[in-house]
């Protein structure tokens, strides 16, 4: 290979590489927030609530009165959310994902209101929209 030839490579691989390093990174996609109208009821610690043990979820975490805990139906957790997710209800603020609600229950979410089976009563049943974020 001549002089001139070897420059003229040189040159070009140098140019490739300079433009391959000034390239923008590939941008992130941004999660997608999805929202979603559902049924709201409220479930509090007590045993005619729940089972024999009370304070467990389905995601293993132990329920304390004072947690802004959720249990959603099965086909919510099938659109993707997931336990340990953050979910906003609007006029309720922020909950988590930490419970699973028995097969028979679609697009519906119950809040956990601790001991507080009065709080739970005047809950009652609502319409609620909740968003929520990709992970």
């Amino acid at each position: 290979m001549t002089a001139p030839r070897r420059a003229a490579l040189a040159g070009a691989l140098c140019a490739s590489l300079m433009l391959v390093a000034c390239a923008r990174p590939p941008r992130a996609t941004p999660p997608r927030l999805r929202e979603l109208e559902v049924t709201a009821h409220a479930f509090t610690s007590t045993r005619g609530q729940t089972d024999d043990q009370p304070t467990l979820t389905a995601s293993g975490r132990e329920l304390r009165p004072g947690m802004r805990a959720l249990a959603v139906s099965p086909d919510l957790l099938a659109l993707g959310l997931a336990f340990g997710m953050p979910v906003t209800i609007d006029g309720l603020g922020e909950w988590i994902v930490l419970d699973r609600m028995a097969d028979r229950h679609r697009r519906a979410i119950d809040l956990y209101l601790g001991d507080d089976l009065e709080a739970a009563r005047r809950f009652g049943v609502r319409r609620v929209r909740m968003r929520w974020g990709d992970r």
